[in-house]
């Protein structure tokens, strides 16, 4: 790959491997799609249009991968966890575009005509798109959420959109300690933690905590998401960014229960 065109695409990689692990479910199975679409740049550089925004045309050439290459069944893949086995049979029942529709608009936070663009679909097709993928998640999930966050306005916002779905707020917790204690005594059904808490704790250790007792999918949230995409150890599968757009709280705590995904922190 041209050294030009590497500098270009470079500070969108990773977001790009946040999207492939919310499209497919997990790490592992994302890095995949990633590492195809990069090695399709490397074979042939002008498989990037050059005419479009970079970062459109890197999505757009990964979703050319995803949609026609079954990376999927390489034997890098093998061993995927239960949760990821989960959601490929969840992803088997529902349109792919509206799931793409939705991550790419909402979490990603592409404008309807570069998602169009992404997607090779008409602009007047991608709300619509997103409409569908909302509502066939939403009737497969309900459940209770622990929200780990030490600024009041904030776990308000984050209570204000659990509810706004449908489900209910277990408990909200401000250090790592009162976490643990929550998740203990009330067993979520997700968590939402922001990663630095009142008393200086983590909420990253806070969610190691959790996990070590029981599974539960994890959203996590940080103004400096880049710090968490390194590809250097495991990673969450789902990390917003701060400030965030309730419309992509939404999405991501669908997405990540109908996933079930759990966080994969190092130890």
């Amino acid at each position: 790959m041209p050294d030009s065109l590497s500098q270009m695409l470079a500070p969108h990689l990773p977001f790009l491997r946040r999207y492939a692990r919310a499209l497919t479910g997990g790490q592992k199975s994302g890095d995949a799609y990633v590492r195809a679409c990069l090695q399709a740049i490397v074979n042939e550089p002008s498989a990037i249009q050059r005419d479009i925004h970079p970062k459109v045309a890197l999505y757009r050439l990964f979703h050319a991968i995803w949609s026609g290459t079954q990376v999927g069944g390489d034997a890098e893949l093998d061993g995927i966890s239960r949760q990821e086995a989960t959601a490929q049979q969840r992803l088997a029942a529902m349109t792919p575009e509206s799931r793409q529709a939705l991550l790419l608009s909402v979490v990603e936070g592409f404008s309807d005509a570069d998602t169009a663009a992404v997607m090779d679909v008409p602009v007047s097709e991608v709300q619509p798109l997103i409409a569908k993928a909302m509502a066939e998640i939403d009737r497969q999930t309900r459940t209770r959420v622990l929200i780990i966050e030490d600024e009041p306005m904030i776990s308000m916002d984050l209570s204000g959109i659990v509810q706004e779905l449908g489900h209910e707020v277990a408990a909200i917790a401000r250090t790592r300690t009162e976490a643990v204690a929550a998740a203990g005594a009330e067993q979520p059904g997700l968590v939402l933690a922001d990663i630095q808490l009142a008393d200086g704790s983590s909420g990253i250790d806070a969610v190691k905590d959790i996990l070590s007792g029981f599974s539960v999918p994890v959203i996590f949230i940080t103004a400096f998401p880049q710090r968490l995409l390194t590809g250097e150890r495991p990673e969450p599968t789902f990390l917003l960014t701060k400030p965030f757009d309730p419309r992509t709280v939404k999405a991501a705590i669908s997405q990540a229960l109908f996933f079930n995904s759990t966080a994969s922190m190092a130890a």
